[in-house]
């Protein structure tokens, strides 16, 4: 089953570009505001010093959002932790949010994200890469809430790939939510939907380790992706550094239209 492309763009969205401006969006301690954020930070990140506020003046380039995808549940789990013990090379992931009137970070958004596993088997839809595993409908799902200074880091796995479709992790962001006594969280204003890219290289050295090399379905590249359609950090291509055998780390700061 392959993501079709929503034809209707619900909202205003920005990535600014990578580079210098982009590497300096994303590094800067995670505060300890609440438990969620203060989860996902580590004792190196923590030692990180925090960065200056995003100049207003700073270049901002307009994307479209990306298609949801059939893959979405409700109700995902705050935390920053999605692995559920899902074999996979790690990655983390730090997301900068930041207005696009003002390029200031946005403190308390909630950064929803979800995407398969190495065998290209999505939580609650087992079975649709033709894989029969253990299906709880949780694993590789949640959100975690940005710091002060608009970062949102989460733990993963990288993932895998399905018929039709290159590598990417879905995203949405939120504001205002509420969170429940389950974990979850209600409510609030969801101000993103879009997709998470990394470089082919990347993919291609993920690919040829296990348990990724057990998926022989066959993977779709960047450039003959639909969704992502070639367009780099504008359309979610994020900046990646490591190592099969260290784990990798991806950055990209969205810029997100209040109204």
């Amino acid at each position: 089953m392959t993501d079709n492309t929503d034809p209707h763009i619900r909202r205003r969205t920005v990535l600014l570009g990578t580079g210098a401006t982009a590497a300096a969006l994303t590094v800067g301690a995670v505060t300890a505001k609440d438990a969620v954020t203060a989860e996902a930070a580590t004792a190196e990140d923590t030692r990180t010093p925090r960065t200056a506020p995003v100049a207003a003046a700073a270049v901002c380039t307009l994307t479209k959002e990306l298609t949801e995808g059939p893959y979405h549940l409700d109700g995902a789990l705050v935390r920053a932790d999605l692995t559920e013990g899902k074999p996979g090379v790690p990655l983390k992931l730090v997301l900068t949010v930041v207005d696009d009137a003002t390029c200031a970070p946005l403190a308390g958004a909630l950064v929803e994200l979800w995407h398969c596993d190495a065998l290209g088997e999505y939580s609650g839809f087992v079975g649709n890469n033709g894989h029969d595993e253990p299906d709880n409908g949780t694993f590789l799902r949640g959100g975690v809430l940005t710091g002060t200074d608009g970062v949102a880091r989460v733990s993963t796995i990288y993932p895998g790939w399905y018929r039709g479709r290159c590598v990417h992790l879905h995203v949405k962001v939120h504001t205002d939510v509420t969170l429940t006594p389950d974990g979850s969280f209600t409510g609030g204003e969801e101000l993103h939907t879009g997709q998470l890219f990394a470089a082919e290289s990347v993919t291609t050295a993920v690919a040829a380790v296990s348990p990724y090399s057990a998926n022989t379905v066959p993977r779709t590249t960047l450039a003959r992706d639909g969704i992502y359609g070639n367009g780099g950090a504008a359309a979610g291509l994020m900046t990646v550094t490591g190592s099969v055998t260290a784990g990798y780390t991806g950055t990209l700061t969205l810029g997100v239209d209040q109204g």
